[in-house]
Order: structure tokens, then sequence, then C-alpha cells
């Protein structure tokens, strides 16, 4: 099983560090059944984020045929500016639609044996790019005006599970997300092993 984390530029770098590593561990405590990669659309590169120009590097390309996750992180930056002159969070989110990340989303959504996965404004890049209307979803708060007019039913909770689509709020809702997965997929011992290593309790009640 894989665990594909699509990186973008102007990412959140913690939209893609907290569910790493908490499904890193998963990976470890699973005895290496799951394989935890960053993918980018266009292949191995390195990714700019939007928080002050920090790079990580995306060692594959993103695949919609392998079997597992695909996690889409929100983007990273001032709200308020002018587009034609500042790279705000609408603009770079809305610039992900533009990207060849899209046909493969929509690939691994038509996958039976993927479930995506969005942190923060991720599930906004899907829903601006024409990709979850109809669909229970979450964003970060200042968000949920633009995912409702997009046509998404916007659920008012940490973690949104609708099946092969599981949404999550704010930034540090990358923990709950990536534990909710693990014991989606592995049970709650695997889930609360992790807990205990991070010494985190998940916030919230995921809705289903």
């Amino acid at each position: 099983m894989h665990a594909q984390l699509v990186l973008f530029d102007g990412f959140d770098p913690l939209d893609v560090i907290a569910p790493f590593e908490v499904l890193a561990a998963g990976s470890a405590a699973v005895g290496g059944a799951l394989t935890v990669e960053l993918v980018s659309a266009e292949g191995p590169r390195p990714v700019v984020s939007g928080t002050r120009g920090l790079v990580l590097n995306a060692t594959a390309a993103l695949d919609p045929d392998k079997p597992g996750f695909v996690i889409v992180p929100g983007a990273s930056g001032p709200v308020d500016g002018d587009p034609d002159q500042v790279d705000t969070i609408p603009v770079l989110l809305a610039r992900f639609g533009e990207t060849a990340a899209v046909p493969l989303m929509r690939q691994a959504m038509a996958n039976p044996d993927v479930t995506v996965a969005t942190v923060c404004g991720g599930s906004l890049a899907l829903a601006m790019a024409g990709l979850i209307e109809g669909r229970n979803a979450v964003t970060h708060v200042l968000g949920l005006d633009v995912l409702e007019a997009t046509g998404v039913n916007v659920v008012h909770a940490r973690v949104v599970d609708d099946g092969d689509l599981v949404t999550a709020g704010g930034v540090t809702s990358g923990l709950d997300l990536a534990l909710h997965l693990l014991e989606r997929s592995y049970g709650p011992r695997v889930a609360i092993a992790v807990e205990e290593l991070f010494e985190y309790e998940r916030r919230g009640t995921v809705w289903k």
C-alpha cells in the first residue's frame, strides 16, 4: 500500500510534514507495509513551499494507479493582496488547477483502490479544479464559503470521511487525518501506537 503526498509550488509545509511523519511511523508499526513518499505531478524535483522558500524534494512522480492514499496539502502565503502582484493562497490553490496534477488526480479519484485525502486548503484546490463537486468535505475555516460556492457540501468537522475522499480542516488537522487513515486501514492498535509515540491525542469527531 502506498501513501503519496503531492507537492506543488507554494504548498504549506506543515500540511505535508504532519501526515508524512504520522504515516511514516505507521509504516514502521506495520512492518513497512505502507510506503510513504513525497511526489509531484512533474516527477522528482525540488518543490518550493509558500513558507519563506522552504524546499522539499519530491522523489517520484504522482502515480494514480498505486493503491493506497493520495494526499493533497493546501498552500501557504498571504491571504489578501492584489492577485496580479502577490501569490496569495487563493492564487496558489487556483494555480494548482492549471498543472498536470489535475488529470492525475482525476485518475486517482476514479481508481477504486485509491483514497484521496486533503489537508487544509487541499480540498479547495481540488474543488476549484472541479474534482469534488457534490461531495462532503471541509477546509480551513477561512475557506469554507469558497468551498461551498464550488458546489461542495461543507461539513463542519475536523475530519470528514466521505468514503474515497477524506478531508481535514486547518493545518494541524493533518495529524488527525493521518491517524484516521491509519486506523481505517490498519486498525486502532496501530493508530494508538502512533499517538503514544507522538504524545498526541486526536481532536474532534470524524464525520462519516
